[in-house]
């Protein structure tokens, strides 16, 4: 055993109370692990009175986090309060003073992680963030260190549990999108303010973190196409179910054919049931990476939480302290490739569309006509007569986005056409 290493915590509220829980009660077995003992030098907060959701003593709190990240005893900053400001700068102080830094910070990785890896670099700083994507789920450092052999074609996943909670309930009970909602606030798995989670924000950063490891090049939040999920409607979700679809908001992160470039696109999907992630349920994630040589792998556990979250925080804090007393350090960002990150126009997806039509001879095939000249092949055609109204529920094969969107906007100009009732995008490899 080694003198004993200082942790300096950055906010307690869910996942922080839980580290500082789980450093407590695993005490001595992460000394043996590490090999010296790991001893928290302080805690970071807002206002020192608030009630807690695990005993801290008071004396370790603090409200200055600027110093406490730069104390000489300090070795290894622990960042879960989120946000850019204050993690952004208090960050950057802590590496310009020598510290490495565990942070479960997505936003901030995602908008401006190239300055934090900079830090780390000049500094001679490790920089370990697991718990940014998926919680609990052993993801990023797989693509990191485990994958370094390989060539990743794409990631495919369920990276946020509040949207595919409230999806799984309009799928399992026909929920109104408002009234799951409201059910997933109550049981805590969403915000007050949900914004970030059903606009599709929080999983387009992950998106962007997981998009720039397994590509080796950098992707920012702002290169994502992101969609959310608030114009999900229960006839949507009824729609896709009688056709064996099940609609999940995905994160998938893809090379180009061609090689040279990535798309990274955030949005709800229809997916056959018979597709793995289709029995993904609650508020659970799973991730799918396809790699060259070793295929199809899939991770899958809880995405969020207090606890998952922490266990995750707490791996890298193993994994830090091992490389301080090693003096060593971790990988660094990788984004050599440089690749570029082309627009959603250019992804290959397909795309499930519903019309209202005039229930005429001729109109389906002067809908097929309008596919074509787009150079959309239609995969499959359902036709249900109304009266004088039909409804016509079209399945495209592959295509780039921006030919499906193009063929959309003509159908909406046909007289013939009374209304797009319905645009999903569909993906999955098993045909419908």
């Amino acid at each position: 055993m080694t003198k004993p290493l200082k942790i300096a915590l950055l906010g307690c509220g869910v996942v922080g109370s839980q580290v500082v829980r789980l450093l407590r009660e695993q005490e001595s077995d992460l000394a043996a692990r590490v090999g010296a003992p790991l001893e928290l030098a302080g805690v970071a907060v807002r206002k020192l009175g608030r009630k807690r959701d695990t005993d801290i003593d008071p004396a370790l709190l603090t409200t200055d986090a600027e110093s406490l990240v730069t104390r000489d005893d300090v070795d290894i900053v622990v960042e879960v309060i989120g946000g850019i400001e204050p993690a952004r700068s208090l960050i950057l102080a802590a590496m310009a003073s020598g510290k490495s830094v565990v942070t479960a910070n997505k936003a901030l990785l995602a908008e401006d992680g190239a300055t934090i890896h900079r830090a780390a670099r000049e500094n001679d700083a490790d920089l370990y963030f697991e718990a940014s994507v998926a919680g609990a789920i052993p993801l990023l450092r797989p693509l990191r260190e485990s994958m370094a052999g390989d060539r990743v074609q794409r990631v495919l996943g369920i990276v946020n549990g509040t949207t595919n909670y409230i999806l799984d309930k309009m799928d399992s009970t026909g929920a109104s999108f408002t009234d799951a909602l409201e059910e997933a606030q109550a049981l805590g798995y969403a915000e007050a303010d949900p914004t970030a989670d059903v606009e599709g924000f929080d999983a387009a950063a992950k998106a962007a973190i997981l998009a720039g490891i397994a590509f080796h090049s950098r992707v920012t939040a702002a290169d994502v196409h992101r969609e959310g999920i608030t114009e999900i409607t229960a006839a949507d979700v009824a729609s896709a179910k009688a056709m064996g679809y099940v609609i999940k908001l995905l994160a998938i992160c893809a090379r180009s054919e061609d090689g040279r470039s990535v798309g990274v696109r955030v949005h709800p999907a229809m997916i056959p049931r018979s597709h793995p992630l289709a029995g993904v349920r609650e508020a659970y994630n799973a991730v799918f990476v396809e790699a060259e040589s070793a295929g199809r792998l899939m991770f899958y556990g809880a995405g969020a939480g207090g606890a998952p979250t922490a266990s995750a925080v707490l791996g890298d804090i193993v994994a830090v302290a091992r490389n301080r007393i090693a003096n060593t350090r971790g990988p660094e960002e990788s984004t050599y490739a440089d690749l570029r990150v082309h627009p959603m126009g250019e992804s290959i997806t397909r795309c499930h569309v519903s019309l209202d039509v005039a229930d005429k001879p001729g109109v389906l095939a002067r809908v097929a006509d309008i596919f074509a000249k787009h150079d959309v092949s239609i995969q499959t055609v359902r036709q249900e007569g109304r009266g004088d109204d039909a409804q016509l529920v079209i399945v495209t094969h592959r295509a780039t986005d921006a030919a499906l969107q193009a063929t959309i906007e003509s159908l909406r100009e046909m007289d013939t056409v009374r209304a797009v009732a319905g645009v999903m995008r569909v993906e999955g490899d098993e045909a419908p």
